[in-house]
């Protein structure tokens, strides 16, 4: 059995992932593992979203907005302040700003040649929908291997096949297999490769910073 891909997500733009983000997807599946380090202890934790500004966790320690932590990432350890407590969650803001491109490749680096797998990437960018005679502008909030997950209006129901269009990717046909209220999730009928996902994330991060 082929195990499921981490829920985890990689936010990318100069943004936190604060928990109205949190609700929107009813996708499920494990999280990457987390370490908090505190006064000497450690605490294993799962790890919701994580942006260069900031990191969702799941099972940290009970801690109040303004204390400090720390946590140990792949790429190193950073410490930050919690922001806010909800749901048991915690959000932290790091003190310094991560390399995002950098934790991406640990994150591939670190998996089976074979089996790597592009993990979900939370981006901003338009898109169009195109199935039957319509063709529909709407946002991508986020894409995977696996698919993506839209929003927009009049988005098409579920069980529709639609072609996704979006400058400088090419991504295949798929299916609407989750919708709710402006949000849809589509599954592509051929899975994504993370050698095309990469270099157009790594692009959309350069045009942000310029």
């Amino acid at each position: 059995m082929t195990a499921s891909p981490s829920a985890t997500t990689f936010v990318v733009g100069d943004r936190l992932p604060w928990p109205d983000e949190t609700a929107a997807s009813p996708d499920t599946g494990p999280l990457d593992p987390g370490v908090i380090c505190d006064g000497g202890s450690r605490r294993e934790c799962t790890i919701r979203k994580i942006s260069a500004r900031g990191v969702t966790l799941v099972g940290a320690p009970e801690k109040a907005p303004g204390e400090e932590i720390a946590i140990e990432l792949e790429t190193g350890q950073r410490a930050g302040t919690v922001a806010w407590v909800e749901r048991g969650e915690i959000g932290i803001c790091f003190d310094e700003p991560i390399d995002m491109v950098a934790l991406l490749n640990r994150k591939l680096v670190s998996q089976p040649v074979e089996r790597r797998t592009m993990p979900r990437v939370e981006i901003r960018s338009g898109v169009y929908l195109k199935f039957a005679e319509n063709l529909r502008a709407a946002t991508m909030r986020n894409i995977s291997a696996r698919g993506l997950q839209i929003e927009g209006d009049d988005l098409p129901d579920v069980g529709t096949y639609v072609s996704v269009f979006v400058e400088g990717l090419n991504i295949p046909p798929g299916e609407v297999v989750w919708k709710r209220g402006r949000v849809a999730g589509i599954e592509v009928f051929e899975e994504l490769s993370w050698t095309s996902i990469v270099p157009w994330v790594k692009t959309t991060i350069r045009k942000a910073a310029d």
